[in-house]
């Protein structure tokens, strides 16, 4: 069995894709480099990423298939699901033949597979957008924090860029060890650790605001109509750890 490896960034992503056009061995699996675990019955090629090769690939998903098509295996690239690197590679080969009418055919596994992992990525993308609580560390830094179960901090930096555009903001995802960072005129991900934020000074008035809030929340609570089960539904457990109001 042929398997491609590559970095682990999109761009690897889509020359891996290339490749597999043009080389004559063609791939089963495609994974990223920390993804894949050596065996002695496969047979590996390490695709070097190309930028030319990506673009181009790039490029004819959005002009000969659809842009749909190139928003779905992007949001499934930001999974970062071990499977999700073959799948992607799956649905390109049947999109190519099929053309723009591919999201039809919901009866192929592959095309399923895409689609219900592209609708959890939206999915938590909207909750976080709800989730996300800033606070502020010294100068007018505001900080958040999260843990999503998915590498959604690309999508969810926009919305904050344009409600927050006259703010200096960092948006940290703690699982990854990232962070995306804004300066009131652009904004970049970079790598962050819990020590790199340790390091930044807190303003005096640093857990003023958050104790605020949370007395507001107390004073509107109706105690008669607590459902916490409800509550849950609607903001599953997993997020308490840094929404204020439940800490």
């Amino acid at each position: 069995m042929i398997c491609y490896i590559y970095d682990g960034s999109f761009e690897g992503l889509l020359t891996a894709i290339y490749e597999s056009y043009y080389k004559k061995e063609k791939p089963e699996e495609i994974f990223k480099e920390q993804d894949f675990i050596p065996s002695f019955f496969i047979d590996t090629i390490y695709i070097k990423t190309d930028k030319k090769k990506a673009d181009k690939v790039y490029n004819s998903i959005k002009n000969k298939i659809s842009h749909e098509v190139l928003k779905n295996i992007f949001y499934v690239f930001l999974s970062e699901l071990k499977e999700s690197d073959t799948a992607i590679y799956k649905y390109l080969k049947l999109a190519f033949n099929i053309g723009r009418d591919i999201d039809l055919h919901m009866h192929n596994n592959t095309v399923m597979y895409i689609h219900n992992v592209s609708r959890k990525i939206i999915s938590e993308t909207h909750r976080m957008l709800g989730f996300i609580r800033f606070t502020v560390l010294n100068n007018n830094l505001y900080y958040a924090e999260m843990e999503p179960d998915y590498n959604i901090l690309e999508l969810i930096m926009p919305h904050f860029v344009q409600r927050f555009s006259s703010e200096k903001f960092i948006i940290h995802d703690r699982r990854r060890g990232i962070a995306a960072l804004y300066n009131k005129s652009k904004w970049i991900i970079t790598e962050m650790s819990i020590i790199d934020i340790e390091k930044i000074p807190r303003s005096e008035d640093y857990g003023i605001y958050e104790k605020l809030w949370k007395e507001y929340f107390n004073s509107i609570a109706i105690e008669n109509r607590k459902n916490v089960n409800l509550q849950k539904s609607h903001m599953p457990k997993r997020y308490w750890k840094f929404i204020t109001e439940m800490n």
